[in-house]
């Protein structure tokens, strides 16, 4: 049973959120101020720490600055639960190495979600750490990185990680091209501007693609954009430090040249579908694309603009909505709002 450690000074929400997280079989520890929090988490090290941000005695950031330098502590799983809502707190609790950022009132989903994905995080870095002791490999060792999986780990141990919010530019066509990216979290797109100022996606990305690629030998900028769909962390590295990594691992390149030339392959069959379908084909195509890619489980329900399911498929906004009522007709899906939750996978794949 997990441990999770609720510090929050208002007695309901504590309450309630205990309540909650109890009946969802967790183990829950409950401070009613910043200094009470603290000495639990040092007493009892729980496995995450759900945190408000307003709090008599000692604020959140005060708890999360204190733990963070604490060497028992510092690696704990640590998440704000708050009210406020401004750009500028949420950006002030993440760039202090919060892990996640809850604000209230929220949906239970959401806040097994933070948990279970911070959790399933830390689950990960442990199990690659094993193994690493286990083969006794310095993977940090930029002569030993034989695979795109070595080199992913090299990004986690080394690269340098930032946080985009949703619909945040990481970088605007044109600008230098003087990283490569690895998604640690979160979904970004790729996208061009056209002369009417209409957004064309050209890619999706989930959490462990690289982005960012265009010259190793020429100082090229980027020719299209790169935006979070959703929260997102990135990791990043030097092209110039890449380039070094791939000089001395001849392996490494050629997997990387898999990699890359998978990619223009998926991009070139996307085109093609694009260019040739019918609209239903197209939409339904960009459904499956999306929850396939994004999703592990068709089952849950995949959230995403309108307008940027519209792009991928290569057709008008408008268009694309009227054909996704078609198919919530049909029962091949379920709309409502944002969410849309394949019914019917097989008849949606059979679509021409």
């Amino acid at each position: 049973m997990k441990t999770v450690l609720l510090i929050e000074d208002d007695a309901v929400v504590r309450e309630n959120t205990a309540e909650l997280l109890e009946l969802a079989n967790y183990k829950v520890l409950t401070a009613a101020n910043g200094k009470v929090g603290v000495h639990l988490a040092k007493t009892n090290l729980p496995d995450v720490i759900i945190c408000d941000i307003m709090m008599p005695e000692l604020n959140g950031y005060g708890v999360l600055q204190i733990l963070s330098k604490e060497k028992i502590t510092q690696q704990i799983p640590f998440i704000f639960l708050s009210a406020k809502t401004e750009y500028k707190d949420v950006r002030k609790g993440m760039n202090m190495g919060a892990d996640d950022y809850i604000t209230k009132p929220f949906d239970e989903s959401e806040l097994f979600s933070a948990i279970e994905s911070r959790l399933a995080k830390v689950a990960i870095v442990n199990e690659n750490q094993l193994i690493e002791n286990k083969h006794t490999q310095n993977l940090s060792n930029e002569s030993q990185l034989k695979t795109l999986e070595h080199l992913k780990e090299y990004f986690l141990n080394k690269a340098e990680e930032h946080i985009f919010y949703a619909g945040e530019v990481i970088y605007h066509q044109g600008d230098n091209s003087n990283f490569i990216y690895l998604i640690n979290s979160g979904i970004v797109k790729t996208y061009k501007i056209d002369e009417q100022g209409k957004e064309l996606i050209t890619e999706l990305l989930k959490v462990g693609d690289f982005f960012g690629f265009t010259s190793f030998s020429n100082n090229t900028s980027h020719q299209e954009f790169a935006a979070a769909i959703e929260n997102t962390s990135t990791l990043k590295i030097s092209n110039n430090n890449l380039k070094t990594i791939l000089h001395n691992n001849h392996d490494l390149t050629l997997e990387l040249f898999d990699y890359l030339s998978d990619n223009v392959y998926e991009i070139k069959e996307h085109l093609l579908e694009m260019a040739y379908s019918s609209v239903r084909k197209k939409t339904a195509s960009t459904i499956l694309q999306f929850s396939e890619k994004i999703k592990a489980n068709p089952n849950i329900c995949v959230q995403i603009l309108r307008s940027d399911l519209a792009s991928i498929a290569g057709i008008a906004t408008e268009t694309f909505i009227r054909t996704l009522s078609d198919f919530k007709k049909e029962g091949l899906i379920d709309v409502d709002g944002r969410n849309i939750k394949i019914l019917n996978i097989e008849k949606l794949k059979r679509i021409n």
